[in-house]
């Protein structure tokens, strides 16, 4: 196709990242798509390269083998882990893995695209981060940890490369219903007798609820397609449900007692569903 253009996309084996993948796809992008899980090749117009987020040389080896296929005009990057736990029981060993793959994942890539894209005068780059960059939820303190991390390093990348024709976009998702709870991970540490136990149960059924009724992501892949095409992109798009769109416009107008109260109430209080 003369003059398609080309989106390299991250994590996108499955979960939102796969949905976005293929929504681009539909739209008429050239796709080159990078998972740890993939065997390399081209299928249904989708290029498939590995790529482990967490090693320099996989990140090295996927932009070398996916600028020959062609330059990113855009770059998404999805690739994320989540371990539910307290924020006493989730090991350190267990919040370097969450971060190494959420925030360390995409500077890595990020590092390696940049001169590519200074080099051809622009590009967008977008970076999943979460209603959880936004707000603390109990027992989800990596995860939340490491989106807190791209909120604010995404702020520092898109000052610095404005100069070079380069912008950059947020996507902060609510819940979705990806699938991705059936691959979540509890804390090691966390079992029927920790003190934490009650809540943790709690709070946990409340998400996986939250999740399981949560918007189509189909419709969060078509969003970011559209958005991808225009000339000029915002640098949030925030994508989820009136009601957490609310509680993140109520958290920034609250005062922090008055916010944790709210929070502890709806994920540790409220019955299971």
């Amino acid at each position: 196709m003369s003059g398609q253009k080309t989106v390299w996309v991250t994590g996108a084996s499955s979960g939102l990242g796969l949905h976005t993948a293929m929504q681009l796809q539909k739209d008429g992008w050239r796709v080159i798509a990078g998972a740890r899980s993939f065997e390399e090749g081209e299928t249904d117009g989708m290029y498939r390269l590995k790529l482990d987020v967490t090693d320099e040389e996989s990140v090295r080896r996927f932009c070398e083998k996916a600028a020959e296929i062609a330059p990113p005009d855009a770059l998404v990057q999805c690739a994320g882990m989540l371990v539910l736990g307290s924020c006493e029981e989730t090991g350190t060993e267990e919040f370097r893995r969450v971060i190494d793959t959420n925030y360390l994942g995409m500077v890595r890539v990020n590092r390696a695209v940049l001169p590519i894209m200074r080099a051809q005068g622009g590009g967008k780059i977008v970076m999943f981060s979460s209603i959880n960059g936004l707000l603390g939820i109990p027992f989800q303190s990596a995860y939340t940890a490491s989106k807190h991390a791209i909120e604010g390093y995404a702020e520092c990348l898109a000052l610095e490369v404005k100069p070079f024709g380069i912008q950059v976009m947020l996507v902060e998702p609510g819940d979705h219903r990806s699938g991705s709870d059936k691959y979540r991970p509890h804390a090691a540490a966390m079992n029927d007798n920790s003190p934490y136990a009650a809540e943790y149960e709690s709070s946990v059924s409340v998400i996986a609820h939250d999740e399981h009724n949560g918007s189509d992501p189909d419709v969060l892949g078509r969003k970011i397609a559209r958005t991808l095409d225009k000339k000029k992109i915002p640098f949030r798009k925030r994508i989820a449900s009136p009601d957490q769109h609310l509680a993140v416009y109520v958290h920034k107008l609250l005062p922090a007692k008055l916010n944790a109260a709210i929070l502890r109430q709806y994920y540790i209080r409220k019955k299971k569903p």
